[in-house]
């Protein structure tokens, strides 16, 4: 495997003209995306429905050096933005290494990579995130990770080894053929369930009663699973000790939203002055598409912050996964796809 070289550095490469789709509003530099061209190293099946790719820089230029937890936001050929989390950085001269799962169905995303990438071809990141850090300072840690969502936590157990802390895992998968990774972890501290060997849920009470005081946990996999860790871990942790990252909304949310009196607010765009009516079943990302303003999203339930604005004045009633209670009680951002006002107006920076 070629490695490529990784510092604290980063060189964005801001979207061309020519890549923007055409809007009647100009955008502050800030909600433009930088982007950075990169190769695709490798891409190798180390699952069955997952691959293994490799990003290099193409310049001489390293890349930053990411943080157990991290993610890079994908910009495809197709135009579509995808968020996919780092499970090894190479430290030592290397690139990222990203584990893709081909999602069933997919929106687009993840088929586009299995059906097209291939070693030699360039692809646009963006510079690492991380909504999903690991406390450095915990004394050890209970992993929970569920299909793919063994990325993540994969890059916070490499760094526990090298930093000898203590940490345990269970990992859940359908079968040992979906098992990605599950032989580069230490066999000693992994739990394996597999739902064609074992019936029924693991033992989450057991599992996460054998945390010592002040560990923290950390899951990320299926909505199910992670509701059902939720639920077990806030009767034997502090809540600020339990950590989670999400592919998609907890259903009991979802369906509130969906069935509640939302009802319908203002928004200005205070770039032009312009305002909108959100109707109570619209998003103000649906609106401002409508409208012909072109935004950044992906995920469209509140999960990854590409769609993320500054607000100018008015009162957000924020129904996101990722934003902190800092940030909320700020009061200074909101994510379009899913937020929505307590005032009768909001005044973005649009």
């Amino acid at each position: 495997m070629q490695r490529c070289p990784i510092s604290a550095g980063w060189s964005p490469k801001p979207t061309p003209p020519s890549r923007q789709r055409r809007t009647q509003y100009k955008f502050r530099r800030s909600l433009v995306a930088e982007w950075r061209e990169v190769r695709i190293e490798s891409v190798a099946q180390v699952a069955e429905g997952i691959l293994d790719i490799l990003l290099c820089p193409i310049t001489e230029q390293p890349l930053v050096l990411a943080e157990p937890g991290a993610h890079i936001d994908v910009r495809l050929p197709n135009d579509l933005i995808r968020q996919y989390s780092i499970h090894q950085c190479h430290g030592a001269g290397g690139g990222y290494q990203l584990g893709i799962g081909l999602a069933v169905p997919s929106r687009g995303g993840s088929s586009f990579i299995h059906e097209h990438f291939k070693a030699g071809q360039t692809v646009e990141i963006s510079a690492p995130r991380n909504h999903f850090g690991l406390d450095t300072n915990a004394p050890g840690y209970v992993f929970i990770a569920g299909g793919i969502g063994i990325t993540p936590i994969l890059s916070m157990i490499r760094w526990c080894e090298v930093h000898d802390k203590p940490w345990q895992l269970l990992y859940c998968a359908r079968n040992r053929a979906r098992a990605a990774y599950y032989q580069e972890i230490p066999a000693d501290r992994v739990t394996l369930h597999l739902d064609d060997e074992h019936q029924g849920w693991p033992d989450l009470k057991a599992f996460i009663g054998q945390a010592r005081p002040g560990e923290h946990l950390y899951c990320c996999g299926p909505a199910p699973l992670m509701d059902a860790v939720d639920d077990v871990a806030r009767a034997v942790m502090p809540a600020q000790n339990i950590h989670f990252e999400r592919f998609s909304a907890p259903v009991a949310d979802v369906d509130s939203q969906r069935n509640g009196q939302d009802s319908s607010f203002t928004i200005a765009l205070a770039q032009s002055g312009v305002e909108y009516t959100v109707p109570a079943q619209s998003s103000v990302l649906d609106v401002l598409e409508a409208a012909g303003v072109s935004m950044p999203y992906s995920c469209r339930e509140g999960l990854c912050r590409t769609c993320e604005c500054t607000v100018l004045e008015g009162e957000v009633d924020h129904r996101d996964y990722v934003l902190s209670d800092q940030e909320r009680d700020s009061n200074q951002v909101m994510l379009l796809c899913v937020s929505r006002a307590r005032s009768s107006k909001l005044v973005l920076d649009l």
